[in-house]
């Protein structure tokens, strides 16, 4: 119902009359001071209007019809074990939400959290919305790409009853080339859509139809003007800014308080579909409506609503009858989701990587039917169970994949984290509750295979001194540098004996103790390794000084501990007196 009122409708639309009393209900409506109760529900007598409304506002949707159910008092019980609503009482199953839309609202919440994270965009908002506008695409009824099964069209929007805003696009998405219609889960009008529409799953479409393109459009839509969502009084701007309604407003808090008390996924095409419109009109319970009424953009010019005031039911627009029985409509064919019997693991080779390091092979799971024939376009879910800073690229712990033509999902590649150890990659379908495979995967620690001196002078130092060079080292595996390697420095007897010497030159500790071995080193960014000051003590001798990696690589470097030369020169002889002198 995101209609576009205001700067979008047709010019000579609208009198300059019609703006002001429209302006007036607007300011009447607007209440971002509004409290809240303990059950979600917005006190009217508290709310202020807000000095910022105006009818230019992009994005308004006026006094648009949408379904008034408010949830139950009762608090959400926790999510179900099994994964299925099959137990849930009826105030239960208010709180859940089919598995892909509520991947949709997630996903979109998430991206909003990078692009725009001062507006604090809650994914309960998007759900409450979802709920208010459409019944959460009527209870699920989507495909794995999240494009409903049947599209969710709202009246025209001819006048009649609801604002006038004549054909933006030629019918291309609501099949109208006369008016427009409030189209898809988030009733977006195709004006609006123009500039907000989003490609949410990646598919390289913005489709309105889609609840992945949907939720996010909605998300940026309730992100602009630089507003804080954390805040209540941008909260209700935003919200009023999708549809121009004390009552909206009051229904949506409603719904995002129960959202954030407690919800659950349920297989799709499960879900609750509420059974009142604010235009007196119902939908029932049935989940397999073709489409149901929604958004008109605008309350019709000739009778401004107020605050309180109960709505006008729009003139019917169904033809006489005739007489002639009129034929039910037949329940959607079954989703390809529907169809999955099992996930089974698709050639998946070991999954190992180093730490820091991103693992070569990637998963990929295949989607089956009772048949043991592939099933395509359905989505799956990979998750990262275990104790592992291990995340799929892009630094999520959650990924979703949609299966190609021979039912085959592939999950982005994995990027190991610094803690090793095992864990696990869990596989599950969205939408239903089927057997998936686990897919157990490593981290080792990182390793270096070769050590070098990044200098090639001698090390040399008298008795009782200290060295004057340092000694760095540079670890590389498989030719690459190797950074954040473990390694150790031993002073040891003798190559053959890796025993620590208890003579010769030493290391000093934080206290300036002689110490002959460092553990804890770690190889920087770069692969170098650079050693403390070393010092002599008054054996004097050739030593070596071992240093090891994780991984095997070791070098042993030379020390040389002697007395000082003593290069002053003899005095010269006297000269002889000259003979005969």
């Amino acid at each position: 119902m995101a209609a576009q009122f205001g700067r979008r409708l047709r010019k000579g639309a609208v009198t300059t009359a019609v703006a002001a009393a429209a302006v007036a209900a607007l300011s009447a409506s607007q209440a971002p001071g509004a409290t809240v109760d303990d059950h979600g529900r917005s006190n009217a007598a508290d709310a202020q209007p807000s000095p910022d409304a105006t009818a230019d506002d992009s994005g308004a949707t006026g006094n648009s019809p949408y379904y008034t159910d408010l949830p139950p008092l009762n608090t959400p019980s926790p999510a179900p074990t099994d994964g299925t609503s099959s137990t849930i009482s009826p105030v239960e199953s208010e709180a859940g939400i089919p598995a892909t839309v509520l991947d949709a609202y997630k996903k979109a919440a998430a991206e909003l959290q990078e692009s725009k994270p001062g507006c604090k965009l809650p994914w309960q908002l998007l759900a409450a919305i979802g709920q208010v506008e459409s019944g959460q695409a009527r209870g699920g009824r989507v495909d794995a790409d999240g494009t409903t099964t049947s599209k969710i069209l709202g009246p025209q929007l001819d006048g009649n009853g609801f604002a006038l805003i004549q054909d933006t696009d030629n019918g291309a998405y609501d099949g109208n080339s006369a008016y427009d219609s409030a189209v898809g889960p988030m009733q977006f009008i195709p004006s609006t859509w123009a500039w907000a529409g989003r490609d949410g799953n990646g598919d390289g479409v913005k489709d309105p139809n889609n609840v992945y393109d949907a939720a996010l459009a909605a998300g940026h839509y309730l992100c602009r003007n630089d507003w804080d969502l954390s805040d209540s009084g941008d909260l209700s701007r935003a919200i009023l800014s999708y549809n121009r309604s004390q009552a909206y407003l009051d229904t949506v808090l409603s719904w995002l308080e129960y959202y954030r008390k407690g919800t659950y996924e349920v297989p799709d095409g499960t879900g609750t579909v509420p059974g009142n419109r604010s235009d007196g009109g119902t939908a029932g319970g049935s989940t397999t409506s073709p489409s149901l009424p929604s958004a008109p953009s605008a309350p019709h010019p000739s009778k401004p609503s107020t605050p309180g005031s109960p709505r006008p039911t729009p003139p019917s627009t169904t033809p006489p009858s005739s007489g002639t029985p009129t034929t039910p409509p037949s329940s959607p064919p079954a989703t390809p989701t529907q169809s999955v019997d099992h996930l089974e693991d698709s050639g998946t080779a070991k999954l190992t990587a180093m730490a820091g390091d991103a693992f070569a092979a990637k998963i990929s799971t295949k989607a089956e039917n009772a048949a043991g024939k592939g099933v395509a376009k359905v989505r799956i879910r990979f998750t990262i169970v275990g104790d592992t800073d291990t995340t799929f690229t892009g630094g999520e712990k959650v990924a979703t994949a949609l299966t190609d033509s021979s039912g085959v999902a592939t999950a982005p590649a994995l990027q190991a984290g610094e803690t090793t150890g095992a864990f696990t990659v869990r596989a599950t379908l969205i939408g239903r509750t089927v057997t998936g495979p686990d897919y157990p995967a490593t981290v080792t620690q990182r390793v270096a295979d070769t050590l070098v001196r990044t200098a090639d002078t001698a090390l040399t130092c008298v008795p009782g001194g200290q060295f004057a060079d340092a000694v760095q080292v540079k670890a590389t595996y498989k030719d690459a540098v190797a950074d954040k390697v473990a390694a150790t420095a031993t002073l040891i007897k003798s190559a053959d004996d890796a025993t620590e010497n208890d003579k010769g030159p030493y290391f000093k500790d934080a206290d300036g103790k002689t110490v002959r071995t460092l553990t804890g080193l770690t190889t920087d960014a770069d692969g170098l390794l650079k050693l403390p000051q070393l010092y002599a003590d008054d054996t004097t001798g050739t030593f070596l000084l071992r240093i090891t990696t994780a991984g095997g690589a070791t070098l042993d470097v030379t020390l040389s501990v002697a007395a000082a030369t003593d290069t002053s020169a003899s005095p010269s002889p006297s000269p002889s007196p000259s003979a005969g002198s």
